[in-house]
Formats: structure tokens, C-alpha cells, sequence
């Protein structure tokens, strides 16, 4: 039976990739034949799948924050502490431009759905919107009162979410950058958003330890996610929709790391990927495999894979399966 008719959903390591330094966000190609893994070391590894055989290496004057893969598979686009965004080739990893205009670091990045456009946001508090074609700058929102962590185009490119540092989320028109609404509801930093394949959800998390699920045509509250977490980072739908991926830093009673005294209390934090049934928010797994934060969660186009990016300085690699 297909993974996307599935009632249940499960995950198991299939491969872990390390990393000279922290692990961030991880890409895969439309086709599924390879995934990108990023490092603040400043490269971007392109590798086989499913054997993990290294391709290619992307190489950065600065650490790498976050990237993108277009949606014909032709291009990726990474952020930088360096506050530039880059545009390379990914069949032969030739660096194609540099776009610069971010002051600080860059934090998050993604590409609309036609390809045409580049989404950034970061330290300054702004999203950038840069055209694909030639690199250039076509607007800049702002709005955010502190650092945008998070960006996303909605699957039908109409809209753009942003989570922030100042606990809010926004959403904005592709065409015009024009403000739609403000989203308020969490109580600490929003760190990851994440549209649905229909456009019709937004999930946000935060370090309020919450992932809540927006209703996007009026910004209601649908459901709100909660499992012990500490801070959610990281947020992911799978390409059907039926799946949310949720990555995070939390108190629990496994793990090594995130030790600290609390009185006379010692509380040993534990850091987990969770997999969530979107129809009712049910909880399918808790993968806890990372020594450290995790950063990022995606999935592939093709629903067979997860991908996990963490402090500890690994990407794993999970194969997805039905129970």
C-alpha cells in the first residue's frame, strides 16, 4: 500500500550524514534522485540517493543558513551569515549570481512555485522578493519588528507567510508585497512556517513549545500541536498534505545533552522529530535520534523520505513507511 493512502505513518534511519559543523537546512530534487544537505562551514553537499554518494560540494565564503530547490530541479538558493543570497546550477553547482541588499545575516529562503521568484528574510527584518531571472530586487516588505526567521510561498503562489522573533506571523501578497493579514497566537518567537499543499493551512512553531495550524483564508486557529516540546524549529508538510513533520529542542527523559540544574533538579532535554496525522492532529512518531537542536525537517516530493538537519552536526536521513 502507497505511504500516501496510509492511516499511519512511521519513519526509520536509513542513513546519517555528518557534518564539520552544524547541520542546516536539507533540500531534496523534484525527481528524488538527490538530496542537498547544508553546513554552517559554508558548503552545500548535493548527494545520491538512496545510497547517500556525494556528488558534488557547493562552496560559500560564508556559513549557510538556509536552502531551496526550484520545483523543475534546476536551480538551488542559499542564505548566508554573510547576508547575501545565491543562486547556483545544480547539474553542474556553477555559482550563477550573488544577491546582496540583506543587512545581516540571512535566515530563511524559498522559491515560488513558477520559478520565478526568490523569497529571503532576516536579521533586518525584512523579506526580499528577487527575480530569478536576472537577480534582481522587486520589492522589500517590512512589518516585522524584529528577526524574520521563517518564509514560505503558498503552494498556489498567491501568498507569502513569515514567522518572526516579535511572535507574529504575516502574510503578504506575491504580486504587490501587499500586508493580507497579522496572525497572533503564539507566546514566544515563531521560528518555522509551513503552508499546506492546498494552500488552505499554515502551521507555525515556536519556542513557546506550540505547532498551531492556521485556517489561511480568514487566519483562525484550526488546532494546536503540543507533545512536551521546548522550542519547535523546524515544521514540514508532506507533499499529500496528510503529514506535518515537527522538529525541536525539549525536556524529556532521554538524551545526553541540554543538561541543567534547576534548583537542586537536573533536566536532561532530549531533541525530537515528530510525525502528525494533519486531518486531527494525532501523533504518529517520536524520532528521537539527535544529540542537539533540531533545525529542520523535510520531506521529498515523492513522500518516500524525511530529512533531519541538527545541531549536533548531522543530517539523517529517514525512510518513511506505512504500519
Amino acid at each position: 500500500m502507497s505511504i500516501l493512502l496510509a492511516a499511519v505513518l512511521s519513519a526509520h534511519l536509513h542513513l546519517t550524514f555528518k557534518h564539520p559543523g552544524v547541520a542546516r537546512q536539507p533540500a531534496f530534487t523534484p525527481d528524488g534522485r538527490l538530496i542537498a544537505t547544508s553546513c554552517v562551514d559554508g558548503t552545500v553537499a548535493l548527494r545520491h540517493l538512496p545510497d547517500g554518494k556525494l556528488v558534488r560540494t557547493l562552496r560559500h565564503p560564508a556559513g549557510v543558513t538556509s536552502i531551496a530547490i526550484s520545483r523543475d530541479g534546476q536551480w538551488l538558493v542559499s542564505g548566508s551569515y554573510d547576508g547575501n543570497v545565491r543562486l547556483w546550477r545544480i547539474d553542474n553547482g556553477a555559482l550563477v549570481r550573488t544577491m546582496t541588499g540583506h543587512a545581516g545575516t540571512v535566515w530563511s529562503v524559498a522559491i515560488s512555485p513558477d520559478g520565478r521568484t526568490i523569497a529571503s528574510s532576516g536579521e533586518d527584518k525584512t523579506i526580499r522578493l528577487w527575480r530569478l531571472a536576472d537577480g534582481t530586487l522587486a520589492r522589500t516588505m517590512r512589518g516585522h519588528t524584529l528577526n524574520v526567521w521563517s518564509v514560505a510561498f503558498s503552494a498556489d503562489g498567491r501568498l507569502i507567510a513569515s514567522g518572526s522573533f516579535d511572535k507574529t506571523i504575516r502574510l503578504w501578497r506575491t504580486d504587490t508585497g501587499a500586508p493580507v493579514r497579522m496572525i497572533v497566537g503564539h507566546d514566544e518567537a515563531v521560528v518555522s512556517v509551513a503552508f499546506s499543499p492546498d494552500s488552505q493551512l499554515l502551521a507555525s512553531g515556536a519556542d513557546d513549545a506550540t505547532v498551531k495550524l492556521w485556517r489561511v483564508r480568514d487566519g483562525q486557529l484550526v488546532r494546536t500541536l503540543t507533545g512536551g516540546s521546548e522550542h519547535v524549529h523546524a515544521l514540514a508538510f508532506s507533499a499529500d498534505g496528510r503529514w506535518l513533520a515537527s522538529g525541536s529542542r525539549e525536556k524529556g527523559t532521554f538524551g545526553s545533552l541540554w543538561k541543567e540544574i534547576t534548583g537542586n533538579r537536573m533536566v536532561r532535554r532530549a531533541p525530537t522529530v515528530r510525525l502528525w496525522r494533519v486531518r486531527d492532529g494525532a501523533l504518529m512518531q517520536a524520532l528521537i535520534a539527535h544529540d542537539d537542536d533540531v533545525n529542520y525537517v523535510t520531506f521529498s516530493p515523492d513522500g518516500r523520505w524525511l530529512a533531519t538537519s541538527s545541531d549536533d552536526k548531522t543530517t539523517k536521513l529517514w525512510r518513511l513507511l506505512d504500519r
